[in-house]
C-alpha cells in the first residue's frame, strides 16, 4: 500500500476494506474497528478514506451514501433496491461501449457499470 507517511489507523481502515466484499461505509468499517481500537473516531475513519482516495488506492462510490472499493480493477456493481447491499458483478467490461462513447467526440478513460434490481437473499425471502 503505497501510502506518503505511514499510519496505524490507516493500514487498519485499509485491511478492514480489502478484506470486505460489501463495499463498506465508513461507518460500517468504523463499527468494525472500534471494538478493539477504542480510541477510533468516525471522524478518524472518514480523513483517512479521503486520504486512500486522494492517493488512488481507493474509489470512493456514491450510492445513497458513499461506500469505497478496493478494488480498482474494471468490474461492474450490483446494487439490490431491497436491502441495499452493493456487491461485485462478474461481467466483463465492455470496450465496446469506450469505443461507441468515443465516436460520439468524448475523450474516454473508462466506464462504471451498475445493475440494480433485488438480491438472491431479497428474492428467496418473498
Amino acid at each position: 500500500m503505497p501510502v506518503k507517511r505511514y499510519s496505524r489507523q490507516r493500514e487498519l481502515i485499509y485491511r478492514t476494506l480489502k478484506a470486505s466484499h460489501e463495499h463498506p461505509t465508513a461507518e460500517m468499517i468504523y463499527q468494525a474497528l472500534k471494538p478493539t481500537n477504542p480510541n477510533l473516531s468516525l471522524g478518524t475513519v472518514y480523513r483517512n478514506l479521503n486520504l486512500l482516495v486522494e492517493e488512488g488506492i481507493i474509489a470512493r462510490m456514491s450510492f445513497q451514501v458513499e461506500r469505497y472499493d478496493a478494488d480498482l480493477s474494471p468490474h461492474a456493481h450490483f446494487a439490490c433496491s431491497c436491502c441495499g447491499r452493493v456487491s461485485d458483478l462478474m461481467v466483463p467490461y465492455d470496450e465496446e461501449l469506450d469505443r461507441q462513447a468515443a465516436q460520439a467526440g468524448y475523450q474516454v478513460e473508462g466506464h462504471k457499470v451498475l445493475f440494480t434490481g433485488r438480491c438472491a437473499d431479497c428474492i428467496i425471502q418473498t
